[in-house]
């Protein structure tokens, strides 16, 4: 599995960063899982010019450039800190699985 996060990654609290809460929430449950970071942040205005480009995997993944996205082994995108909170919260991993 993969997880598509901005150039914070995992970092700071959860509850201040949907990247943070994310990756949290997968190590809570277990996981083991890729980091894959997009540039683009879009509160850094001189990243907008290339936001399209550095994000189009993500788009291609999700339908958004938002971050995270979470790939599943199977190939299932789940989009947004929250959703991916409560996959991980519902699912977690088995033992000796990631």
């Amino acid at each position: 599995m993969v997880l598509y996060t901005c150039g914070q990654k995992t970092h700071g609290p959860a509850f201040a960063h949907p990247c943070a809460k994310a990756g949290k929430a997968l190590d809570a449950a277990g996981y083991e899982y890729e980091l894959k970071t997009v540039e683009g942040y879009r509160l850094m205005l001189w990243t907008w010019g290339t936001r399209e480009k550095d994000r189009a995997e993500v788009k291609q993944l999700s339908g958004t450039n938002e971050v995270p996205i979470l790939l599943l082994d199977g190939g299932e995108v789940i989009s947004g800190s929250g959703t991916i909170a409560s996959w991980a919260r519902e699912h977690p991993a088995a033992k000796g699985t990631s």
